[in-house]
């Protein structure tokens, strides 16, 4: 992943009016160490692929790793992984066009695969497929898919917050009780895609007064979601903006780690994105790339992402993790995920707020 101030450069050139040259690195196999959390994963085609699927993987190496070891053994394919932040790839995804070596894209969130169905690098995913997924997690003109959900949370460190001063939406954050308490990571792609929802339901001009407030009132930034919530931990801050899983894979080593989830209703912080699946037009292993979509939504793959790293299940029948509420127990605003796709305006406002 480019370290901040490059990530910013590049975001930055992207936003310019001239094109980009970006030199994409060849990317690299990577073969991390097959975990037993998957070992029961079934194949779904025993043949062997002749080429390799490319994938660039907004998702991280230690959640991916041991599924694509095991993708590769069920499915006898040779797969390489690029691995990055979403909208980096995504940015990086636009710029080589038609001479990219991607096969698919695995983003973390539903902004960085709508920004490439916008820019017209998707195929449409096969009908049987997208079905599988229920229509507000998926593109509506079937150029990707959800395969698992990712909620937004505030996280708040239980010795510091009482429930009853919860905040009721993230419009509040901005009051002087929160000055210098708010953890956020503006750089995080997940992040910009709760600010791109916040742009959809209360306006630019909105948006943009609440990240300037929001710094005024000393946000505190980190560079993601797990260093917000080791924050948290320390007592450093009292409240963080982050998504529902974190929290879960701290606690599942120390119970007693002092924090605790809150759950807003119907404002952006309520999101519930999807990280998910495109084929990339420039592949020439359209079959492959199917096959590798369907093997994510199999309910072993399903099982292995919800048990193992606490995202919500996409596919109907799987279980939530025990350790938080159902999908169904929450309250998202009602957007339509397509419309986080504007990941070019997201950048902008935030550079014109000065947070990035």
């Amino acid at each position: 992943m480019l370290r901040r101030n490059k990530w910013f450069t590049f975001g930055l050139r992207f936003l310019s009016a001239s094109s980009l040259s970006i030199v994409v690195a060849a990317c690299a196999t990577t073969q991390p160490q097959e975990s037993n959390s998957v070992d029961n994963l079934t194949a779904t085609d025993s043949s062997v692929a002749a080429q390799t699927l490319t994938i660039y993987s907004g998702r991280e190496e230690k959640i991916m790793g041991p599924l694509i070891q095991k993708a590769k053994k069920d499915l006898g394919m040779d797969i390489e992984v690029r691995y990055g932040d979403s909208t980096e790839l995504a940015i990086a995804l636009i710029e080589e066009g038609k001479n990219s070596r991607a096969d698919v894209f695995y983003a973390q969130d539903a902004g960085a695969l709508g920004a490439l169905a916008k820019e017209k690098r998707t195929l449409t995913i096969p009908t049987q497929l997208l079905n599988k997924v229920d229509q507000q997690f998926r593109s509506p003109t079937g150029q990707w898919t959800g395969i698992s959900g990712r909620a937004r949370v505030i996280d708040y460190n239980t010795k510091l917050v009482k429930p009853s001063e919860l905040p009721t939406s993230v419009m509040q954050l901005t009051e002087p009780k929160w000055r210098n308490k708010v953890g956020w990571a503006p750089t995080n792609g997940s992040f910009q895609s709760f600010v791109t929802a916040m742009r959809v339901l209360e306006g630019d001009q909105k948006t943009l007064e609440w990240l300037k407030a929001m710094k005024a009132n000393g946000a505190k930034s980190y560079n993601n979601n797990s260093g917000i919530v080791e924050a948290l931990g320390r007592g450093e801050i009292a409240l963080g903006l982050v998504n529902n899983y974190y929290l879960h894979r701290f606690t599942k080593t120390d119970p007693n780690f002092p924090v605790a989830i809150h759950h807003t209703r119907g404002d952006a912080g309520a999101l519930i994105n999807a990280a998910g699946l495109a084929v990339l037009n420039t592949t020439d292993q359209k079959s492959d790339a199917e096959k590798f979509v369907a093997y994510m939504l199999s309910p072993d793959a399903q099982r292995y992402l919800t048990q193992e790293f606490y995202e919500y299940p996409l596919v109907q029948g799987i279980p939530v993790s025990q350790k938080q509420i159902s999908l169904e127990q929450l309250q998202p605003p009602d957007i339509d995920l397509s419309e986080l796709a504007d990941l070019k305006g997201t950048l902008s406002l935030l550079q014109e707020a000065g947070v990035v």
